[in-house]
């Protein structure tokens, strides 16, 4: 959420902000006759309020003299009446106002650079050069389904499309990835390892940014009356720790991460990337998530992006990082680093972690705070999160560029003490 001050005293420089970098519509006008009525309502009820304080008073001070009461009563009762109704619009005016507010994307850091779409996202450093092969490369469907390891259609008849089952080896080095990553951010990066709930309430969706504007893109669940969200990415749980908290300095920066299985609808996506494992309805991460004092937070991010980078790194895969532009980042941050991968198969980079910061944005909607020592009150946290990586999409990366003629799999160096010590999957 952007700071109240911006949608109450400058409507129209905010949606022209909004116009230019997001290529969001604002409705000022409406913005600006909300406030305008709020604040005369406002006015009007602490006029009713105080008016009712002197006249329930002077009803005591009548009654100690023994003087007719009934007139005064007769006021108290009609003061009541419209006190009640300017505090019901009052409060509407309030929801509506927060309404606009929480659909508001944030607003992108001035070193993005502005853009519709991902054509205008800007190339920041590649690492690794892609393998040259002596033969046409496989892709990962081909190579997973030669021994029955990734099997699209035994996950279709459990559950549908866009679902996976792995079996055997497949399964094991998908399990390797994630235990490595963890080892690496807990044991080098400094994370602290968290194990968070999958399903979540409402309340926290509304913190991170997915509700109320992308609930179409989430699965839900609901017991009796009790309605909860299975999470996209472990971002939402961890981040959600500190909803409703004020840190003290001396705890940040906050660092965790997490290993957890992710949920997402797709919805909008229909015909994009259907074959294989690249974009599923269920897959797995290890996320990052940063919570630290805001002028700290720039540098977190490229600690962050860094921690990232260094996975793939390890696992020997070429990747480059890209910063994305003002029209390609996502609801709540205010600038993003995507990570890509190299897949032979499509003999393109693809998109395998998205390091976020969200500089006060989230912690606005989750009223999460840290006590500043130097003014001795409670202010917005800065909130980050990135993908440290994507689990499936770096098992596609590595099955695809250690790929042998004989559709055997070499296991990367760094992933053999987690296979016991197997070095090709044939």
């Amino acid at each position: 959420m952007l700071d109240s001050a911006l949608l109450r005293q400058r409507p129209a420089e905010l949606a022209e902000r909004l116009a230019t970098t997001r290529g969001f519509v604002l409705d000022a006008s409406r913005l600006e006759s909300l406030e305008a009525e709020r604040k005369q309502i406002q006015t009007r009820t602490q006029e009713l309020q105080n008016l009712r304080n002197t006249r329930s008073r002077a009803i005591g001070q009548a009654k100690a003299k023994g003087e007719d009461v009934a007139p005064l009563m007769a006021e108290v009762a009609g003061i009541a009446d419209e006190l009640k109704a300017s505090e019901t619009r009052l409060d509407a005016i309030r929801e509506e106002i927060e309404a606009i507010a929480l659909g508001i994307p944030n607003l992108p850091h001035e070193s993005v650079p502005p853009g519709t779409d991902e054509t205008g996202n800007v190339e920041c450093h590649r690492w690794g050069t892609p393998r040259e092969f002596d033969f046409a490369p496989r892709d990962h469907v081909e190579l997973g389904a030669r021994n029955g390891w990734l099997d699209g259609d035994t996950a279709a008849k459990l559950s549908g499309a866009r679902f996976t089952v792995l079996r055997g080896p497949l399964a094991r080095l998908h399990r390797a990835l994630a235990q490595f990553m963890l080892d690496l951010h807990t044991g080098e990066h400094g994370y602290l390892e968290v194990n968070v709930p999958v399903i979540v309430n409402a309340e926290s969706m509304r913190g991170t940014g997915q509700l109320p504007k992308f609930e179409e893109d989430l699965f839900s669940t609901a017991v009796g009356d009790s309605r909860r969200y299975l999470i996209p990415t472990s971002e939402v749980p961890l981040t959600n720790i500190v909803r409703d908290e004020i840190i003290e300095d001396a705890q940040l920066p906050l660092r965790m991460t997490a290993h957890s299985m992710c949920f997402r609808a797709e919805a909008g996506s229909h015909g994009r990337d259907t074959r294989g494992m690249i974009r599923q309805h269920q897959f797995e991460k290890v996320e990052l998530v940063s919570v630290v004092r805001p002028d700290g937070s720039e540098a977190e991010h490229e600690r962050m992006t860094r921690a990232a980078e260094v996975v793939l790194e390890r696992l020997g895969l070429p990747y480059r990082r890209m910063l994305l532009c003002s029209g390609d980042m996502g609801f709540s941050a205010s600038k993003t680093y995507d990570l890509e991968v190299w897949l032979p198969s499509q003999g393109s980079y693809r998109e395998i972690s998205s390091c976020s910061n969200c500089d006060a944005f989230q912690a606005r909607r989750m009223q999460a705070r840290w006590r500043n020592p130097a003014t001795g009150k409670p202010e917005p946290l800065h909130t980050l999160n990135g993908s440290g990586v994507a689990i499936g999409r770096a098992l596609i990366a590595v099955m695809e560029n250690y790929q042998q003629a004989d559709s055997s799999i070499v296991v990367p160096d760094v992933l053999r003490p987690y296979m016991g010590g197997v070095e090709r999957l044939a």
